[in-house]
């Protein structure tokens, strides 16, 4: 009976994900579908998830290589202007920043206390609190009509800031649980988050650079360039043979962002050729979050089996604590209705992928990962029902004047 029902299952939610896209309704819940068809399909058969012959899908590098990817994608959706809007709402990006960098740690390490989670799996849900807003917050408030420009400036600051806020909150609150290094993993978010990010708003930057502009660039480019190729020569290892851990790390931060440079010209050449690029890319990046999603999936699936119902009632509370004290926080501080909308989803929607990459980093994607996994499902059903809900109760002020003309995905 089991070989009948598992594979028709599997088909089933692959046929709804495909299905949907023809749905104009309910097309913007396609993505979360497809994360669902990856959770069952990696439950029901997760050796398929985890080696592909020699390789293992699982491997640290070709996690971080993935998320990197994930999160290069995101990044071409963003802009340098979009930290101009701290000038222009100060205080809004004040309070969204705070809320994201302390309510969320704290409510997830009041929810672990109260749910008694195996250390590893609690860690999980501290560091998917500690994690920077995710772009998704940004898709919510543009569906909203809530005040986009401030959502952007808000994901901006607080993914600029995850470096120095998400190690803090680990060493602070998961410290007792997993052990923590607050450097590496400081050094670890750069390489995950801020230089594929970084690679991307460069190509931002020569879209309108001056002649000047793109000749520094481009001689910045070509030294990562010559430092990658000495580094593949053997220069890693000489480096390795002569040089204490931290000295190495900053060396390799260092390389990655010099890496940087050189990724975001040519993918700003690339673009030159190819318009459309820009288009796929974030299509990319939501294949990149289904494929790491399912591999923790598959390599959790045991402890799933044991706590999953507990930890998706968690991913409930966590995510309905940021909407509640976002919204209600911002409306005590004088925020309009519209800003207080945007701040309750940078607050309640947390970068998943930046969650699954550093758990891949620390060797724990099927423990330290499962949060994410499941959270990221649940923000993206919970955000989209709250943005279509807020877009059908317009705030009384005019909607259209608070948005600037932003990218919202």
């Amino acid at each position: 009976m089991n070989s009948v029902w598992q594979p028709i299952l599997v088909v089933l939610t692959v046929a709804l994900a495909i299905g949907l896209r023809f749905v104009a309704g309910l097309r913007g819940y396609q993505f979360t579908a497809w994360i669902i068809a990856a959770v069952t399909a990696a439950m029901i058969y997760p050796a398929a998830f985890l080696r592909w012959g020699s390789l293992d899908l699982n491997n640290q590098w070709l996690i971080l290589l993935v998320v990197q990817m994930v999160m290069f994608g995101m990044g071409t959706q963003m802009s340098l202007r979009d930290f101009a809007g701290i000038a222009r709402s100060p205080r809004g990006v004040l309070i969204g920043t705070v809320g994201r960098f302390t309510v969320m740690p704290l409510a997830g390490w009041a929810l672990i206390k109260l749910f008694h989670f195996p250390a590893e799996i609690a860690a999980g849900v501290i560091l998917i609190g500690s994690c920077s807003s995710g772009l998704a917050s940004n898709v919510m408030a543009y569906l909203a009509q809530a005040n986009l420009a401030l959502s952007v400036t808000i994901t901006a600051v607080t993914t600029l800031l995850a470096p120095v806020m998400t190690p803090f909150w680990m060493k602070l609150l998961a410290g007792t649980l997993v052990q923590i290094s607050a450097f590496k993993m400081m050094t670890d978010i750069i390489k995950i988050v801020l230089v594929p990010i970084g690679a991307a708003l460069l190509h931002d930057y020569l879209k309108h650079a001056s002649s000047t502009g793109r000749k520094t660039v481009l001689l910045i480019a070509t030294t990562g360039a010559a430092w990658l190729i000495f580094l593949a020569a053997g220069g890693w290892s000489l480096l390795s043979a002569n040089l204490a851990e931290t000295p190495l790390q900053l060396v390799g931060v260092a390389g990655f962002l010099l890496s940087a440079s050189v990724i975001g010209v040519v993918y700003h050449s690339l673009t030159r050729r190819f318009p459309r690029l820009d288009r796929w890319m974030p299509l990319a990046s939501m294949a990149g979050i289904v494929y790491f999603t399912a591999v923790t999936t598959a390599a959790g699936r045991d402890n799933l089996l044991q706590i999953g119902v507990l930890l998706f009632i968690v991913a409930i509370l966590h995510n309905t604590a940021g909407y509640v004290f976002g919204y209600w926080l911002s409306r005590a501080a004088g925020l309009d209705k519209n800003s207080a909308r945007s701040v309750a989803f940078e607050v309640g929607l947390q970068n998943g992928g930046m969650a699954s990459g550093l758990a891949g980093t620390m060797g724990k994607l099927g423990t330290v990962g499962l949060a994410a996994a499941i959270f990221s499902p649940w923000m993206n059903v919970s955000g989209s029902v709250l943005a279509n809900y807020w877009w059908k109760k317009p705030a009384v002020a005019a909607v259209q004047a608070q948005l600037a003309p932003q990218n919202p995905a």
